[in-house]
Parts: C-alpha cells; structure tokens; sequence
C-alpha cells in the first residue's frame, strides 16, 4: 500500500465512531434514565450476536491474501466468543436486568477488549492493506460496536438498582 493512503482506515474508523457517537449522545443518552434497561440492551445484544461475522478475517477470499494471522486468527476468535456471549445474554437479560447483570459485565468487557486488541493488533501488524471484503468491518461495524459498548457501560454504571 502507499504511504499516503495507509491511514485511510484510520481515518475512516475514527470519523465512523465519532458519528455513532453523536447520534446515540443525542437521541440515547438523555433518554437512558427514563427507559427501562432491556429497552436500550436487548437491540445492542442482538447487534453484536452478529459478530459471528469477524469469522471472514478467516475466509478465502473475504481478505486479500497475505492477511496477517497475528492479527485474523484473534479477532475472527474475539468476535465469535463476544457474539456468543451476547446471543446468550439476550433471554438473561429480557428476564430481567439485574438478574442478568454479570453475563451483560462478561460480554461488554470481553467485546471491548477484543475491539481495542483487534485494532492494535491490526495496526501493529498492518492488516489494513489486506481487508478487501472485510474492510467494510473495521471502517463501519467496529465503530458502532465501540459505541455501543460504551452506552452498555454507561447503562451498567449509571444504573447500578435498576428494578427489573
């Protein structure tokens, strides 16, 4: 890749985060104290159920060859563990929040290490000069699910005895 052009997906992650980020501070956030908490987590549990999708980090002809393993093989993993986590927690945490609390703590740390080690990782190792397919995850999907977990943190913070 060129030197000019190698930041490119940089550039595009943090403009796609700093977006999600000004719509759920607008239309989210000053609502989360008047919204019942599955409300707000059960469409983000649901979102990052799909993150079964990393797993093309992994597939032939989702990347170009030459994608760094150091890099694919964790992330493809992080993913699938993190949608498990979250497909799990979805009937948990529609019984009820609190009851749920621990899985919903499991899943938003293991997902939010997994994005800050994917990103360094794929900086580290230069990953973005082979996304191909898959360049649409990093520059679209990983931001909302940055964001996303930060609304489920700050859900879990602000709103410690919740009733159910």
């Amino acid at each position: 890749m060129h030197p000019p052009f190698e930041r490119i997906l940089t550039v595009n992650l943090i403009c796609s985060t700093v977006i999600f980020y000004v719509g759920v501070r607008m239309y989210l956030l000053p609502r989360i104290a008047t919204l019942k908490p599955q409300a707000i987590l059960i469409p983000i549990l649901i979102l990052h159920s799909f993150r079964h999708l990393g797993l093309m980090f992994l597939a032939e002809g989702a990347t170009y060859p030459g994608m760094p393993m150091q890099f694919a093989f964790p992330a493809a993993v992080g993913d699938f563990i993190t949608a498990v986590l979250a497909f799990i927690a979805i009937p948990v945490a529609a019984k009820g929040f609190q009851r749920g609390r621990t899985l919903i703590w499991a899943f938003n740390l293991v997902g939010t290490i997994d994005l800050m080690a994917a990103i360094t990782l794929a900086t580290v190792y230069g990953a973005s000069g082979y996304m191909g397919a898959a360049y649409w995850i990093p520059a679209f999907w990983v931001p909302a699910l940055l964001v996303t977990h930060y609304t489920v943190f700050i859900l879990l913070i602000r709103r410690p005895r919740v009733a159910t």
